[in-house]
């Protein structure tokens, strides 16, 4: 084989390999329990993937394979430094984070989250992030309370 094929092949998956960071969200970096062990495992995930990527003897596929668990080990090493843990509310009688809050939108549909940090929000499988403004507005109100949310208002109708 030419060695030209060989450089270019080695610069082509050396740009494959320079992967941008995952963005660290700014301000604090709260997390429940649950988000806290959710770090841990993805942790050892990216932890396990790295190492069988070392494993490949092809250097070029072995730059390939490990430049995204290589960027998550980073990200998540950096998520778990800063991790503030904070314990679940001690009380249900306004919205915190950890609470678990049920809305009331304008157009009647009930909706139910638990506020939590932001790499373990989900809005799917009903968790908030703290700093989503959805959940900005609702910290600190309590039943019966209406938070605003641009032309929309949502009143609380439950927190457990």
């Amino acid at each position: 084989m030419s060695v030209a094929f060989t450089k270019e092949d080695s610069a082509e998956t050396a740009a494959e390999t320079m992967l941008p960071e995952k963005p660290v969200p700014a301000g604090p970096n709260l997390v429940t329990a649950n988000g806290l062990a959710q770090l841990q495992r993805q942790l050892a995930e990216a932890t396990a993937a790295y190492e069988t990527a070392l494993a490949i003897e092809d250097i070029n596929e072995r730059r390939r394979q490990s430049a995204n668990p290589w960027r998550d080990l980073r990200y998540l090493n950096e998520r778990l430094r800063t991790a503030q843990l904070v314990p679940p509310p001690e009380s249900n009688d306004l919205v915190a984070f950890g609470s678990r809050v049920t809305i009331e939108r304008d157009d009647g549909r009930t909706q139910t989250f638990t506020i939590v940090g932001e790499d373990e929000a989900d809005p799917k499988a009903g968790t908030l992030s703290f700093a989503s403004p959805l959940a900005r507005a609702l910290i600190g109100k309590g039943v019966g309370d209406v938070a605003t949310l641009g032309d929309a208002e949502v009143e609380i109708v439950g927190i457990g």
